[in-house]
């Protein structure tokens, strides 16, 4: 019989279920040493012709509490000259893409009781991404401007690789593209070469299991719509 005191090993299925985007942490720090565990193992993740494009800056304490008041009070609005090199999402939105992101949304605002006319109370918890949901851990994955779409795919593997392990260790964490926003003011920060070019950052912690949106559980899209299946 297992002891009972000693925490079984996560297996990837159940990282994979567990994952999520965690909107509400707790001000509970993170072991140095496991985090750094976790992103030194992630880079095993798969690399087109090993190249390994990702450049990673990752904050805690007082750099990252720096960080967030030199952000603060712009609303999400971007500073002059600091403009996203990059479309978080195409323009003009086909179908069925804009309907899911239109359903996730409203499924958060309804778990937070934000009714869609409340348009500050919205605009107060998208400005809750530049504090990073009150993470311990701010994370900036960039690439080389060099690389092509086919290494930026790399940085999604590592990055779902890197959330993974930070599941199997006890963590959670949320993706958010939308520091993509603030480029210059970000690569100053961290002090990234010109040639790394910002892609997202990541907040980092343990879950605040009693803030209603961590309930969001995203729907998916079922097997038959994404996939197909010959010969078998």
């Amino acid at each position: 019989m297992a002891d009972e005191g000693v925490r079984q090993p996560m297996t990837v299925t159940e990282a994979v279920r567990s994952r999520k985007s965690v909107r509400a942490f707790l001000d509970r720090p993170v072991d140095p040493a496991l985090l750094r565990e976790a992103i030194e193992l992630a880079a095993r993740a798969p690399s087109g012709g090993n190249l390994q494009p990702w450049h990673l800056h990752v904050l805690a304490g007082e750099p990252l509490q720096r960080l967030k008041d030199t952000v603060q009070g712009r609303g999400g609005a971007t500073a002059p000259g600091d403009m996203p090199e990059y479309d978080i999402y195409p323009k003009d939105l086909p179908e069925p893409y804009r309907t899911e992101r239109y359903v996730v949304g409203e499924q958060m605002y309804a778990l937070l009781g934000v009714p869609r006319e409340d348009k500050p109370g919205r605009l107060r918890q998208f400005q809750r991404n530049f504090d990073f949901f009150g993470a311990p851990v701010g994370l900036f994955c960039f690439v080389d401007r060099r690389m092509g779409k086919p290494q930026w795919s790399d940085l999604g593997m590592y990055l779902q690789t890197l959330m993974l392990l930070l599941r199997e260790r006890g963590l959670h964490s949320c993706p958010q593209e939308c520091w993509a926003i603030y480029p210059k003011t970000i690569s100053a920060f961290v002090q990234a070469p010109a040639e790394q070019m910002l892609f997202c950052g990541m907040a980092i912690g343990y879950p605040d299991e009693t803030a209603p949106v961590n309930r969001l559980e995203s729907r998916r899209i079922p097997v038959e719509g994404f996939a197909s299946f010959s010969g078998f």
